[in-house]
């Protein structure tokens, strides 16, 4: 089977957010997929394998499978148009977990159509804070995430959390945001997820399903440029439009293995 390494939501390698993608024969054990997740250890490894009206496509970090992921969907689009799989003007169509997902080529962008995942006010836990070491602005809950806004980019920046705390709380992650002080962005954050094995996620996709309904009610506007500023960093362009978000980003390919196991 063949095997990818592609970085999402960058135009250069080495940055943005790595993601393995191994294109399947056949349906395979999910305890394997989960073994060979493990041994890439990477925040995902996406598995895609032909159906008649698309693509299933599942996802694992290095310890559970998930129900959404962003950057790896991103890679996975961008391998099926790399390798021929898809023509350049073909919708990737992909069957998962969160439902049909789809993404198109914009020029040298991939646009992924997500749906949206608005958080509602919440009580913070009690370690939430105290691991992150921050004061909270906002503190709001969906069913994937917690999200917390703080007082500016440097904050965010600034974040040194307790992961072992942190890995108490029973969340999928959690994002910290806040207004961008950076030119030519309108908000940026960093995503934290170590009960799900990743103790920060360098470019989180599916967080901005959160991020982007919540940023465009505060700031008035639907279209939105993020940052997140792990030390890999990523840019993303973000669209409300309804009920579903549209979240694109560039990628690169890294490596191309044949995987023997």
């Amino acid at each position: 089977m063949r095997l990818f390494l592609v970085d999402a939501f960058s135009d250069k390698p080495f940055a943005g957010n790595p993601a393995a993608v191994c294109l399947l024969d056949n349906e395979a054990d999910p305890a394997w997929m989960q073994s060979v997740a493990s041994e890439m250890n990477l925040s995902e490894t996406a598995y895609l394998r032909r159906r008649e009206d698309g693509w299933s496509l599942r996802w694992f970090t290095p310890s559970v499978e998930v129900d959404l992921c962003g950057h790896a969907t991103l890679a996975s689009a961008h391998v099926l148009w790399q390798t021929g799989a898809l023509s350049a003007s073909e919708t990737a169509r992909f069957h998962t977990k969160s439902g049909l997902l789809t993404a198109e080529r914009r020029g040298d962008w991939i646009e992924l159509d997500f749906p949206v995942a608005r958080t509602e006010p919440s009580e913070a836990p009690p370690a939430l804070l105290e691991a992150l070491g921050a004061k909270a602005l906002y503190v709001g809950r969906n069913r994937f995430d917690y999200l917390v806004e703080v007082e500016s980019e440097e904050a965010v920046r600034g974040l040194r959390p307790d992961f072992a705390l942190l890995r108490t709380i029973t969340v999928r992650g959690v994002s910290v945001t806040s207004r961008a002080s950076t030119d030519g962005f309108d908000f940026i954050s960093r995503f934290f997820a170590p009960g799900s094995g990743i103790d920060e996620d360098p470019v989180t996709g599916s967080a901005h399903c959160a991020l982007t309904p919540y940023w465009a009610e505060k700031l008035g506007r639907n279209e939105l440029h993020a940052y997140q500023a792990s030390q890999r960093g990523g840019v993303l362009r973000l669209r409300l439009a309804g009920d579903r978000v549209k979240i694109a980003g560039r990628a690169v390919m890294v490596f191309e293995a044949e995987l023997i196991a």
